[in-house]
C-alpha cells in the first residue's frame, strides 16, 4: 500500500484509542450490544406465546363482564 493510500485509510478508520478499548464502560456497552443482537434474533418460545394469548383472553373476558355489570 502506498503512503497516500495508507493515509486515506487512516482518515476513514474511526478514531479508536487505547483508552476507549480499555474503558470498562465501553467493553460493557459492546458486550450488551452483542448480547442484545443475539437475543433479538431468537424465536419467541411457544409457551410464552400461549401465556400471552391467555392474558389477552382474560382481559377480554374482564372487559366484557365490566361492560355487562354497568
Amino acid at each position: 500500500m502506498t503512503t497516500q493510500n495508507q493515509e486515506e485509510a487512516d482518515r476513514k478508520r474511526p478514531d479508536v484509542r487505547a483508552v476507549d478499548i480499555l474503558d470498562p464502560n465501553n467493553q460493557i456497552g459492546n458486550r450488551l450490544r452483542s448480547f442484545y443482537a443475539a437475543v433479538q434474533d431468537e424465536a419467541i418460545p411457544d409457551r410464552f406465546l400461549d401465556l400471552l394469548e391467555k392474558l389477552d383472553q382474560a382481559e377480554r373476558l374482564a372487559s366484557a363482564s365490566a361492560k355487562l355489570s354497568d
